[in-house]
């Protein structure tokens, strides 16, 4: 068991260290045709994905300071991409919420994304990516509750 965890830990760092290079972001922007900033593209979609979301809220999914994710949020928002609005849990909270134009973008960045990863997984068996998704899942929700207790 030590030495399997050990081997996923070794494959979750080197997928990690894949992901968060600049490369992969802007292939997928080139791929989708849209034009953004590498910088914004993981805030747009989270908000795409999770939103409305607070600025503090924001900056914890994205491992970044507020400041700096309040000024990013400020350029998105300049964009046409995404709005503020009163956050459904707490009126008196300012959330962002992806708009219409936004929503377009993450639905061309997503299409990108999903041809890239057909092309990594085009020789697999529709098992082993049945597997893979289920398992992957599995631990990032646990990875998520795991990380509220902290």
């Amino acid at each position: 068991m030590k030495k399997d965890i050990r081997e996923l830990r070794e494959a979750l760092l080197d997928l990690t260290g894949v992901l968060n290079r600049p490369q992969p972001d802007s292939a997928l922007i080139q791929a989708a045709g849209v034009d953004l900033d590498r910088a914004l593209f993981p805030l747009l979609a989270r908000v795409a994905r999770l939103g409305p979301l607070g600025i503090v809220e924001l900056s914890e999914l994205n491992g970044r300071d507020h400041t700096t994710v309040s000024r990013q949020i400020s350029k998105l928002e300049s964009l046409g991409l995404v709005a503020r609005c009163s956050s459904p849990q707490d009126g008196r909270v300012r959330a962002v919420m992806i708009t219409d134009k936004g929503r377009a973008m993450t639905d061309a960045l997503d299409a990108a994304r999903q041809k890239i990863l057909e092309g990594l997984l085009a020789d697999w068996k529709s098992e082993d990516v049945r597997n893979l998704a289920r398992l992957l899942r599995k631990i990032a929700d646990d990875a998520i509750e795991w990380v509220k207790t902290l």
